[in-house]
């Protein structure tokens, strides 16, 4: 085919016609035909036209193409190159069998990007293109054989933990962040590891099990331990650090974490490791050192901007507040009293035949407890057998001394780190325990409808997994300016669409769909705009 600009002349004016003409064969010789008229057409789009055609392109009919197998894909790109960039097939490497790695690597990008259970992956990814950036078909996504993906990270785990290590902090971590949480059952639960005990889901109707969890400064994940349910706090620092230093090689790093672990035994274990430790006290603690202060240095004389420091019978301990914390626990304690009031009223309102007096006391005392209003209250049942009760005098008042104030103790002595350090590495802590119940809400760790225990770590494996992708992602977009949260992001890149240009039945290459602005600034920002410029192969 070809452009063909006819001239003719009428009236004295000349007028050329273009056209788009053709050649074929007859029995009595070569001919011509019109194909088109594009002489309404801008002389800019008619030169590109007759260029295409110049070379070698042609013109078909706009009902012959279509785009089939559209996908969303943004966000699997990101994932796909993440994984890559972050080597985690070589990570991965002690499981010889390719085709459960590649199921390993769909569940983990299934479990940012739509968690749910493993019945379900297979259908919730059925429009996107889940399986093919893993290497994969759909059919390979069916839930038995996820399952026995899954077993091959039995016995191979400690390596793949220690892989991960390596090529997230090649110099090792200085600063180690611990922290607990708990996710809970649906159902059965596994009898070695289901438990009850205090729920950080607030769920104490379900057995759980408890997670141990390091990472490092930047929130990305080190080492994670699953747990019995009703394991205490305290008891579990001691076998953390003994798995950190015999499986990661730590000899020398400060370790921050919450009071609740905050045991004197654990405080004098790190002592005799010459492990460094930074930790939040309870406020009886800072309540019983106020105590030992002399009256020129209490709390109505400090300024909650600052940093107190404090050295008590060869301890180190930094005081630090805020008026965002005062505020919050005047609320607290605010609706605290008022939510024992009402609870106390209502049970001394109601009329009651056979009173037994240590019964309903028992019951005030309980529902106080709940309500974390005890200590505000006194009450007790008269002989008449009403319930009566009053707010002690000067409780509140004491507490509201120390309003915004929390107390941590450290190891580091003054000549090796400066009071802000200390406030700066609990800082780290408070942000990673936020960032860490996000990535839990949107991963959907929880529940677990798991039954046997290895599938039940196995489980948690994977999610790790996804937390230590989702962390290093979140790290590197951090630095771009950009605070959401990974999944989130990922989400939203997912309406970046590929798909197949198709030719009648036949198709003939594969295409990205638009891009609409908002996201496109996004990807500037992020700087993954490379990933989008061409189909990758494993696409295609």
């Amino acid at each position: 085919m070809f452009v063909q600009v006819i001239k003719s002349k009428t009236g004295g004016k000349t007028y050329a016609s273009h056209l788009v003409r053709e050649s074929y064969r007859t029995e009595k010789g070569p001919r011509h035909r019109t194909i088109a008229n594009i002489t309404g057409l801008p002389e800019s789009v008619r030169e590109m036209i007759a260029a295409a055609l110049k070379s070698g392109c042609s013109l078909v009919d706009s009902d012959a193409l279509g785009l089939s197998d559209a996908l969303d894909f943004g966000g699997l790109a990101v994932l796909h190159d993440a994984w890559e960039r972050f080597h985690l097939d070589r990570i991965l490497g002690d499981i010889p069998d390719a085709q459960a790695k590649a199921r390993l690597k769909a569940m983990v990008f299934g479990r940012i990007l739509f968690p749910g259970s493993k019945l379900s992956l297979q259908t919730v990814s059925a429009g996107t293109a889940l399986a093919a950036s893993c290497g994969l078909e759909r059919k390979d996504l069916r839930e038995d054989l996820l399952y026995d993906a899954m077993d091959a990270l039995n016995g191979n785990w400690v390596s793949i933990e220690k892989g991960l290590y390596r090529e997230a902090m090649p110099s090792g971590a200085m600063l180690v962040l611990y922290d607990l949480t708990s996710t809970y059952f649906e159902g059965r639960s596994p009898d070695k590891m289901g438990r009850y005990g205090y729920s950080r889901d607030h769920r104490d109707d379900r057995k759980q099990v408890i997670l141990a969890v390091a990472t490092d400064v930047s929130g990305i994940p080190i080492h994670m331990e699953v747990l019995k349910g009703n394991r205490a706090d305290n008891s579990t620092l001691r076998p953390l650090l003994e798995n950190l230093k015999r499986r990661f090689g730590l000899k020398k790093a400060i370790f921050v974490f919450d009071g609740g672990m905050s045991s004197s035994l654990n405080l004098e274990q790190m002592k005799t490791e010459e492990m460094d430790y930074v930790t939040r006290l309870s406020s009886s603690t800072l309540q019983a050192l106020i105590k030992e202060l002399p009256q020129d240095n209490q709390p109505e004389l400090w300024d909650r901007d600052q940093l107190v420091e404090l050295e008590i019978d060869g301890v180190r301990y930094v005081v630090a507040g805020s008026e965002f914390r005062r505020q919050r626990d005047q609320e607290r304690r605010s609706v605290r009293i008022a939510k024992g009031i009402d609870a106390l009223t209502r049970m001394a309102a109601v009329s009651r035949k056979k009173v037994d007096a240590q019964k309903l006391s028992s019951q005030a005392g309980r529902r106080l407890l709940t309500l974390k209003a005890h200590k505000y209250f006194e009450y007790c049942v008269n002989s008449a057998g009403k319930l009566e009760w009053n707010l002690k005098s000067g409780v509140a008042e004491q507490e509201s001394r120390l309003d915004g104030w929390y107390v941590l103790s450290t190891s580091i002595t003054a000549k090796a780190a400066e009071k802000e350090f200390i406030f700066k590495c609990y800082r780290n802590l408070l942000e990673v325990e936020s960032a860490f119940r996000q990535i839990k809400t949107y991963l959907k760790m929880r529940p677990v409808f798991h039954y046997r225990p290895d599938r039940v770590r196995n489980h948690i494996r994977i999610c790790f997994l996804a937390y230590w992708i989702s962390a290093r992602l979140g790290t590197e977009w951090l630095a771009c300016g950009e605070t959401r949260e990974v999944p989130l992001i990922l989400t939203e890149l997912q309406q970046i669409r590929i798909g197949k240009l198709r030719l009648g039945k036949k198709p003939v290459r594969t295409l990205i769909t638009d891009i609409p602005q908002k996201i496109h600034k996004m990807l500037e920002k992020l700087k993954i705009g490379r990933l989008f410029n061409t189909p990758p192969k494993w696409a295609m």
